[in-house]
């Protein structure tokens, strides 16, 4: 069953005359004939009953019309719509927390408010679950702050994101320290599976061992409320969560001697991935978000 023959059998239910619709169109009558009878044999029964030279609607052919014509109408809309506007659909992101929570919120409502016939359905999780996802066709696009090595999975470099050590004692920030003299602090950290938590680890190396975790957040707002009412608490996090709080001097940074905690931040989607118009627009759109900002 095609939108062709659904619409010849339209025009042959105000019109059953053959001759004068193949005239109008411009085809043959055996096509229109070909059409019609392709689908009643779909149908599994006839929609006109021939008499003699004519074609009258019989009932189920009122039937099917009464039941079918608004969803045709729906499909002609949409394959015009997608004629006429490739910036339409639905797209599926998951962006890792700080990028979810601090960034994508902004770039997703720009580029809805720029295409109206977009949707887009967004999540936040970790890099971690993000990389899953991506493998699985969960999602069609992943942002995320980790490396990922994924034989089946595309990854583009978007921006970049620098991680700081915080705290509420002031004393601290005067002073430029090897991480290693701030282990007897009461260290928080985000969850197993965080890009933040890896590079943070994968940055201290062996002395990481040293390092005793006291408490583990998936929440931003917990760990920056217990970081102001707790001076011998200490975190890393990225800049960009704690940003008012450094210029507010609720939080102060530490100087950290011979550690370097700048990380990339990616687009990742499966390698076999459909890319639409929607989706390249959307990708080359947040690419620009971060190289203007």
């Amino acid at each position: 069953m095609t939108l062709r023959e659904l619409e010849l059998f339209y025009h042959l239910c105000e019109d059953p005359h053959i001759s004068q619709l193949a005239k109008k169109l411009s085809i043959s009558q055996s096509a229109i004939s070909l059409a019609i009878k392709s689908l009643e044999e779909n149908l599994s029964e006839p929609l006109f009953d021939r008499l003699g030279k004519k074609l009258i609607l019989n009932e189920r052919g009122r039937l099917f019309k009464q039941k079918s014509y608004k969803h045709f109408l729906a499909l002609k809309d949409c394959e015009d719509l997608f004629k006429k506007d490739k910036i339409s659909g639905e797209l599926k992101i998951a962006s890792s927390k700080t990028l979810g929570e601090f960034i994508m919120p902004q770039i997703i409502f720009e580029f809805i408010n720029n295409n109206p016939q977009v949707r887009i359905k967004k999540d936040i999780k970790n890099s971690s679950q993000i990389v899953q996802m991506v493998l699985n066709g969960d999602i069609d696009i992943g942002i995320i702050e980790s490396e990922c090595e994924e034989g089946a999975i595309i990854k583009e470099k978007i921006g970049e994101d620098m991680l700081v050590v915080v705290t509420s004692d002031k004393t601290l920030a005067e002073k430029e320290l090897f991480i290693d003299k701030l282990y007897d602090r009461m260290w928080l950290i985000r969850e197993k599976g965080s890009g933040t938590r890896e590079l943070f680890l994968n940055s201290l190396e062996d002395v990481a061992k040293e390092l005793v975790l006291k408490m583990e957040f998936t929440e931003f707002e917990e760990m920056k409320t217990l970081l102001e009412k707790n001076k011998n608490t200490i975190a890393c996090i990225s800049e960009i969560v704690v940003k008012k709080e450094l210029q507010r001097k609720e939080l102060y940074q530490l100087k950290l001697k011979n550690i370097d905690l700048k990380r990339d931040l990616h687009i990742i989607y499966h390698k076999d991935k459909y890319r639409s118009n929607l989706f390249n627009s959307f990708i080359e759109y947040t690419k620009k978000h971060f190289q203007q900002s």
